[in-house]
């Protein structure tokens, strides 16, 4: 089912069953999105992706950084990283996601792709750290790429086109029964930043 071909899929529940993911298209006027986007790139503390995979160290392309009202630790891929203070801009795209998702979060994961050859394969956000059934709320600028979700059970799968200033927001049982990707492509040239916006859950509030 490819929802990209049906623009009623912006007012509903994208999944089937077993979660809820909501797409509010695009939040921001192209200006705006345009002018985060080159900020972000600009300002940002990108570096590049690591993990440790099998008991092998790798480093990827695509680059990552960390923000949050804390120097929170966030482990994935067996990596610790540290969050750094928010930026201006980050906070002010915080608000417009919890604005419209009517959620609260208190940190942010960014990813820059260079180009669709450049991806993300399957996997789920049920790190230890986020906040159980929480919502993840995904931020997108620059190229325009595919994104796809695959139930862990049935393996439906469905797939969209992530525009740039849009918004989509992950909750519930999500990341309990459906992985996601950004499958890699080389139609595409530009990069795309993502931004993620979690809660993270302290030791003490378990």
């Amino acid at each position: 089912m490819k929802l990209f071909e049906d623009q009623s899929y912006k007012s509903r529940n994208l999944l089937p069953q077993d979660g809820e993911v909501y797409y509010y298209g695009t939040v921001l006027s192209v200006q705006e999105a345009s002018e985060y986007y080159e900020r972000l790139l600009q300002h940002i503390a990108w570096k590049n992706d690591q993990a440790v995979i099998f008991g092998k160290h790798i480093e990827t392309k695509r680059k990552v950084a960390w923000y949050g009202d804390e120097t929170f630790s966030y482990t994935y891929s067996n990596i610790t990283k540290s969050a750094l203070p928010w930026t201006e801009d980050l906070l002010k795209l915080k608000q417009i996601a919890e604005k419209h998702t009517g959620e609260k979060y208190n940190s942010c994961l960014l990813n820059l792709y260079h180009s669709g050859e450049e991806g993300m394969a399957w996997h789920s956000d049920g790190e230890k750290d986020l906040k159980k059934n929480g919502a993840i709320a995904s931020m997108s600028f620059g190229a325009e790429r595919k994104f796809a979700f695959k139930h862990k059970e049935t393996k439906q799968m469905i797939a969209m086109v992530l525009e740039h200033g849009s918004l989509l927001v992950m909750k519930g049982t999500t990341q309990t029964h459906w992985m996601h990707r950004l499958p890699p492509t080389k139609r595409i040239f530009g990069p795309r930043i993502n931004l993620t916006f979690r809660t993270i859950v302290k030791d003490t509030d378990r």
